[in-house]
């Protein structure tokens, strides 16, 4: 997850603000509470960055170690957040924005 927060500051500086992202976490086996402090500051940095929308995939909850309540911490209402089961499902959200 560290290395994800580096990479995040650069590729963000590549974007316009309005940018949407996509999260997918369908390949996710497990995240300790250790990575909190680091997608808590990825999180700010895509606010800080005029991320338009995100996009989450994530078919399983019970994998989820608080997206939502860091998603009302970290973008205080102001970005709009879709979760999706799928992939596709992701893709058709994308395609209405």
């Amino acid at each position: 997850m560290k290395g994800g927060l580096e990479d995040a500051r650069i590729r963000l500086q590549q974007l316009r603000a309005g940018f949407a992202a996509l999260v997918d976490l369908s390949g996710l086996e497990r995240m300790d509470l250790d990575c909190v402090p680091h997608l808590a500051r990825i999180m700010d940095l895509f606010l800080a960055s005029g991320v338009g929308l995100v996009v989450r995939v994530a078919p399983d909850p019970s994998k989820d170690i608080g997206f939502n309540i860091l998603t009302i911490t970290h973008y205080r209402g102001k970005v709009p957040v879709i979760t999706c089961d799928t992939v596709e499902e992701a893709r058709r959200a994308l395609k209405r924005s």
